[in-house]
């Protein structure tokens, strides 16, 4: 019997402030509730059943981060396709990364949740982390717009590999990302 399929569609913030090595971006740290512990990512998460997607940004961050936010632009909207091959499920994730302001509110990591710990991270810096692919492809979308014009150059992952397109998959297995070839758009991903 093959994976179950499911689409899955998310929303997440970009809150971004001046720092002292150039702007800054709040990411948090996946938990070992997630299926890809200690890799980085912006605070975000499953739209609910009737909710609008800014809703959903606005709430998640709160309860990853503790910090009131609020919506200020269109979103970034980064797609790809993860094969979790310990719970055999590929997820076709649909990514509305929203630019945010901070409004307020304590900083503080969520507890018993997806992500364990928060930072605040200079450009500059985010290629050094394991995060998740759509992290640096939303930071790059959002190019200018993020702090004082400051742009981003290109998308990674943390083996160098390309980002993920419509002819690859993301397959997690024991915690680590890797990126594969499909044998054509849409078809299943590989398995090994």
């Amino acid at each position: 019997m093959g994976s179950q399929r499911v689409v899955r569609v998310a929303a997440y913030g970009v809150l971004a402030r001046p720092g002292p090595a150039g702007p800054e971006v709040l990411l948090v740290r996946a938990s070992i509730r997630s299926d890809v512990p200690g890799t980085w990512w912006l605070p975000g998460g499953g739209v609910e059943f009737g909710e609008s997607p800014e809703r959903a940004v606005v709430r998640e961050v709160a309860e990853e981060t503790g910090l009131t936010a609020r919506v200020v632009g269109a979103p970034v909207v980064v797609s790809d396709v993860m094969d979790v091959r310990g719970k055999g499920v590929v997820v076709h994730s649909v990514r509305l990364c929203y630019p945010l302001e901070l409004v307020g509110g304590a900083q503080r990591p969520e507890v018993d949740g997806t992500s364990d710990d928060l930072a605040w991270v200079a450009l500059a810096e985010v290629g050094a982390l394991p995060t998740l692919p759509f992290v640096p492809r939303a930071l790059h979308g959002l190019g200018p717009e993020l702090v004082g014009g400051t742009e981003l150059v290109g998308a990674f992952l943390p083996d160098g590999a390309p980002p993920p397109d419509e002819d690859t998959v993301l397959v997690v297995e024991a915690g680590r990302v890797r990126v594969e070839a499909r044998s054509a758009p849409g078809d299943a991903p590989p398995q090994p």
